[in-house]
């Protein structure tokens, strides 16, 4: 029997979708699938959501006044959505905001091109506009700061090595999943286990990327340039060395050279004219707004009461914060216009769930799950840890449903090793096997918002995406024309059923058994 007719065999043999009794715990509620669907399909405003963010609000740097002004803009459109209790909730002190407000970076000599670069966040600027003399740094252990040292003042200081460029990747592209892709993560029926990491002794000889950056500050550099994009037109650019040690300080932010990203062509370029003996001269001018004093990050947080059992709770949610180079729109503006369009498609056909259905747009993601790890951890605690213990709430919470992987359509749901969900999740999946969407898969991902609820103890899943061509995620290229609005579409079909048939069953989604 073919593949998807031996699953579609399966699930009507589950659900009884030829009489599907309102007595199943599991049961599809067709007629409300099909006024999601309708409602999604038809009416859908998740693209609205998606290039409002991408145009209008641009890049949400974790603690930036880019990403406050965007989270006034979302929290009322949660409230215009008909969400209430909407409250953006401070979870830590995140040090002072910081923000670019210009750069431009030319290459002058040997020959005039203008040229494509980013700051690192929380680094300083140039205090105007620079021309220096660009010279090749090699800096690796304690040995060779007497090398490069009183010889870098006034430079800009190339400092990583030149970046290649997988052409052949690129011209295969990146295809969606095949069949026989999620037949084998469908397969995969023990999951492989995740290798311990090597243990490593730091050498004191080698030096560190802060000490480096530490050096450069100390030499007078004019501007240290790097690339670490891996794509044709790629510029990736993080945070600064050490910024999250000395707690996203102003002093920190101050004392730090000016940290330019540039794209690998560009680059390249001027490693290679340096590389052999030809003089290269740049002009740099980089502005960063450095706040005065610490403050706190927060998360959005909106709901639709329940009914009956309302002091129970379903989640759905995605991180709002983004890097600076671009608005991001797949990573992750995609997930947070899914989960908005999401709630929107559930107020608009006016379900009243029996669970409080809450969504969440977190803060701090990028930066190592700060958020959601502290929403979590105030709200539900765990009871894996002693200084925060389950709270009431752990008990009645149902399950957490996150998109992060990009803007790809869902083909399926990752179960995280919870076989005790697996039942409900596959029944809940049976209306969307024309959109592709037909794998349940136990497998545990991570690096992302549903990995604190995992790790409390509690259900929190991520989907199985489709990875697309021209997705550009954390680069300077992650703009609304690598988004295709019907997956976004169906995505938040998919999610809005999914969220309603945990607030509606009988009983929560199970757990693990630990």
């Amino acid at each position: 029997m073919p593949r998807t007719l031996r699953l579609l065999a399966i699930t009507a043999l589950m659900l009884g979708v030829t009489a599907a009794s309102t007595d199943d715990p599991i049961a599809v509620n067709w007629s409300v699938v099909a006024r999601i669907r309708e409602e999604g399909l038809q009416r859908s405003r998740v693209m609205d959501f998606e290039s409002y963010m991408t145009d209008v609000l641009g890049a949400r740097l974790t603690m930036s006044r880019d990403m406050q002004r965007a989270q006034q803009w979302a929290a009322a459109e949660m409230s215009r959505i008909g969400l209430v209790n909407v409250t953006r909730e401070p979870f830590m002190d995140f040090g002072v905001t910081w923000d670019n407000e210009y750069v431009s970076l030319h290459l002058l000599e040997p020959d005039y091109t203008p040229m494509t670069g980013y700051p690192i966040a929380h680094t300083n600027g140039t205090h105007g506009k620079v021309t220096a003399e660009a010279v090749l740094v090699d800096l690796q252990s304690r040995a060779d700061l007497e090398k490069y040292r009183g010889r870098l003042r006034d430079k800009a200081v190339l400092v990583t090595p030149p970046v290649a460029i997988n052409t052949d990747a690129m011209a295969a592209g990146t295809p969606r999943l095949t069949e026989t892709d999620l037949a084998a993560l469908e397969r995969t029926v023990i999951a492989p286990a995740r290798p311990a990491p090597p243990r490593t002794v730091r050498n004191p000889d080698v030096l560190t990327a802060l000490e480096k950056v530490e050096f450069y500050a100390a030499e007078g550099v004019a501007v240290v340039l790097q690339s670490d994009g891996g794509g044709v037109g790629f510029v990736r650019g993080f945070s600064r060395p050490g910024s999250r040690e000395d707690g996203w300080s102003r002093a920190g932010m101050l004392a730090s050279p000016a940290i330019v990203a540039v794209t690998p062509e560009h680059y390249n370029r001027m490693w290679r004219l340096l590389a052999r003996g030809i003089p290269v001269k740049v002009e740099v001018e980089v502005r960063n707004r450095i706040g005065e004093r610490v403050e706190q990050a927060a998360n959005l947080i909106g709901e639709i009461p329940g009914t009956d059992l309302k002091d129970e709770v379903v989640m759905l949610g995605a991180h709002f914060d983004t890097w600076h180079a671009s608005p991001n729109s797949s990573d992750n503006t995609s997930g947070v216009a899914v989960a908005l369009e999401a709630a929107r498609i559930l107020k608009a056909i006016g379900v009243k769930p029996r669970r409080t259905i809450r969504v969440a747009l977190w803060n701090g993601e990028e930066q190592g799950l700060w958020g959601s790890r502290a929403y979590v951890r105030t709200h539900f605690g765990s009871p894996r840890d002693s200084l925060h213990p389950p709270t009431a709430a752990h008990e009645k919470f149902s399950a957490y449903f996150n998109q992060d992987y990009g803007a790809g359509q869902y083909r399926g749901i990752y179960l995280q090793g919870n076989e005790g969900a697996r039942a409900m999740l596959t029944a809940w999946m049976a209306p969307f096997r024309d959109f592709g969407m037909t794998t349940v898969s136990n497998q545990s991902v991570g690096s992302t918002d549903h990995v604190p609820f995992d790790d409390a103890g509690l259900p929190g899943f991520q989907f199985i995406q489709d990875r697309l061509a021209g997705s550009a995620g954390h680069t300077n290229l992650d703009y609304l024309e690598t988004i295709n609005p019907n997956d976004l579409m169906k995505n938040a079909v998919v999610m809005a059923a999914y969220v309603y048939h945990a607030a509606m069953a009988d009983q929560r989604v199970p757990r693990k058994n630990r």
